[in-house]
């Protein structure tokens, strides 16, 4: 397979699409099937791809392309609002880290300057990880995703600085060893002390050139209505940025990140994202597949002791430091340990850290091969750190958890019970009190309910799906009980044990989607709402008369619609588990709806009435 690199894409993919599945299914992550992957078909497994110089091209697309994704989301405005944890955690973490690493590298006889780049290198995390784990969990809004957020946001600012400082930590190689006249000798070069200059030099005109250049530029583009040459134009960007950084003696994955910078403030971001989103997942995942297949066992099987150690060192003191941080900001045992696991390995960054402080002269190649192992090794670590959390911490976590918050006592009982104050519970709420209904609000986010207090609502804390909460509750003396929760299976598990035990009394039940709608039905649910079917049909009727229609016929299209939606929901509940005929009747719904919409008056479809107002 010498020399032929779309071979070698073929055999990529296919492994992917055998192994990552495979990992997945076993719980492992997606990241470690990619890794696996790559070592699989790399030149220490089946050799299937044994061109290093294929591997290389491929390892430097990948990275290119990440980074560039990475820079793409890295906004200044997010920089601000998120300033005191990026300032009091992100900030915090990679300079008490750096300092703990390379303290620990100097004690084992590395000198100053090797160890600071080293330390440096190591601090980072990875973004690519990081964000993927936390997205599969859905945690990007909790205080866990939040902090991790603030400290790769920090980390992917330092680059910059960190490469620029790399040349003058490779001046103090020679100051140290040598005689001081030496030393004068070595720093003499004015290109040593300009070169950090032109990286931040080429990172402000970048951010400069992004408003003033590339933004009319895009605008040009974008006008023209020609998609392919919008996604053209950013990539031309990109790749331009990545040529220009490597004509200079820069790394290629230094420039994409500052043309993905320069198009993170455009308006024209999230049309370039939705544009790569497709491809997104799958160029992480070249990636990953780059780093196992460069994977050098020879050096692991030659110093597995030294790397073992060396993994484990600074893996520990990441972990460490990271919990003690997030304990300073009180936030809970679990979300510290996880803070810490998500952000424990060595990021991206680190090889092309790496790779500069070789080309440089500031590290040496020996140094260079088995601190890539290293990098490589510590990602692969993560998932199988989160895989133990989950099955052996998380669930005497979340029981402590519940031991240390018990459920409040309740001691005021409304007519109505709520479930959930979140957003969806917030605004049925809001209606009940305004006119007159007396409401009992329960929910199990902490935070939540400290900050509604702040506003002068009572919310009780507990965990709705419990029976004793709900008789604590008063949900057998209820008129009425409104499940608000989030989540497709709490909201079923909360539905279950209300019909179980409360069987008498009435339920009215967010709904995620259609078919969550029929399974509520099947347990007897009469009243629900689904979470996006109303907010959708607003904007449908904002959007026809936006277009020209008459806003009366834009009204009643859009009731006709929800009339007929609502009813096909209840006609078809009965096949719903007969997919021919359910695909049948949806059909032949469709087009007695649109004939109906298409008439010439649509102003004759009947208005709902609305319904009387409740009287005291």
């Amino acid at each position: 397979m010498e020399n032929n690199i779309l071979l070698a894409i073929f055999v990529i993919l296919a492994t992917s699409v055998a192994m990552v599945p495979l990992a997945k299914a076993a719980g492992l992550g997606t990241v470690l099937g990619y890794l696996a992957a790559g070592v699989l078909i790399g030149p220490f497994g089946l050799g299937l791809v044994s061109d290093s110089d294929i591997i290389h091209q491929i390892a430097d697309f990948g990275i290119v392309m990440m980074l560039f994704l990475i820079g793409l989301e890295l906004q200044p405005r997010e920089l601000w609002r998120m300033r005191h944890k990026v300032l009091g955690l992100g900030v915090t973490q990679m300079v008490a880290t750096s300092i703990v690493i390379a303290l620990t590298l100097i004690l084992a006889g590395f000198a100053v300057n090797i160890a600071a780049i080293i330390a440096l290198a190591l601090s980072m995390s990875s973004t690519a990880i990081a964000i993927q784990s936390a997205q599969q969990r859905d945690i990007t809004r909790t205080d866990a995703g939040r902090a991790s957020l603030a400290v790769l946001l920090v980390q992917d600012v330092s680059v910059i600085p960190v490469l620029a400082a790399i040349p003058l930590l490779a001046m103090s190689t020679g100051a140290i060893d040598r005689e001081v006249t030496e030393a004068v000798e070595a720093i003499a070069d004015p290109l040593d002390w300009i070169t950090p200059l032109i990286i931040i030099g080429v990172f402000i005109v970048a951010l400069i050139s992004g408003r003033y250049l590339v933004r009319p530029l895009l605008g040009l583009v974008a006008r023209a209505g020609v998609r392919e040459a919008f996604t053209a134009l950013g990539l031309a960007i990109v790749f331009g940025a990545a040529l220009l950084a490597q004509a200079n003696g820069f790394s290629p994955a230094m420039g994409a990140f500052i043309g993905g910078v320069l198009l993170a403030d455009s308006e024209y971001r999230h049309e370039l994202e939705s544009n790569l989103e497709p491809f997104k997942g799958l160029l992480l995942g070249l990636f990953f597949i780059s780093v196992g297949m460069s994977i050098a066992f020879d050096v692991l099987w030659s110093q597995p002791m030294r790397l073992a150690a060396l993994v484990i060192g600074f893996v520990g003191i990441k972990v460490t430091v990271l919990f003690v941080l997030t304990s300073m900001f009180r936030m809970h045992l679990a979300d510290r340990l996880l803070v810490a696991i998500l952000l424990s390995q060595a990021g991206e960054f680190a090889f092309v850290i790496f790779q500069f402080a070789e080309r440089v002269g500031a590290m040496g190649e020996a140094d260079h091969a088995i601190l890539a192992v290293a990098v490589a090794l510590s990602m692969a670590t993560t998932p199988l750190l989160l895989l133990a959390f989950d099955r052996l911490v998380a669930p005497r976590l979340d029981a402590r958890r519940r031991r240390e918050r018990a459920d409040d006592p309740i001691d005021e009982h409304g007519n109505i019970v709520v479930l959930g104050y979140g957003r969806f519970g917030q605004i049925v709420t809001r209606m009940l009190r305004a006119q007159g209904f007396e409401t009992t609000l329960i929910d199990d986010d902490a935070a939540q309910i400290e900050l509604v207090r702040k506003f002068g609502v009572k919310v009780f804390y507990g965990d709705a799906s419990r029976l004793a909460l709900l008789h604590a509750a008063g949900v057998e003396r209820a008129d009425l009980v409104v499940i608000a929760v989030g989540g497709r299976e709490r909201i079923l598990g909360i539905a279950r044990t209300l019909r179980r035990h409360f069987p008498n009394v009435p339920i009215a039940s967010r709904a995620i989607d259609r078919g969550h709608a029929h399974e509520l039905m099947a347990l007897g649910v009469e009243i629900f709402e689904r979470e996006t079917f109303l907010s959708a049909i607003s904007l449908g009727t904002k959007v026809l008369t936006q277009l020209g229609v008459a806003p009366i016929d834009a009204m009643h299209m859009a009731q006709a619609f929800e009339r007929h939606d609502n009813q096909l929901l209840q006609d078809s509940f009965a096949v719903r588990h007969d997919e021919d005929a359910y695909v049948g009747m949806v059909r032949h719904s469709m087009g007695l709806l649109n004939e109906a919409m298409r008439s010439d008056s649509p102003s004759t479809i009947p208005v709902d009435k609305p319904a009387p107002k409740r009287t005291e």
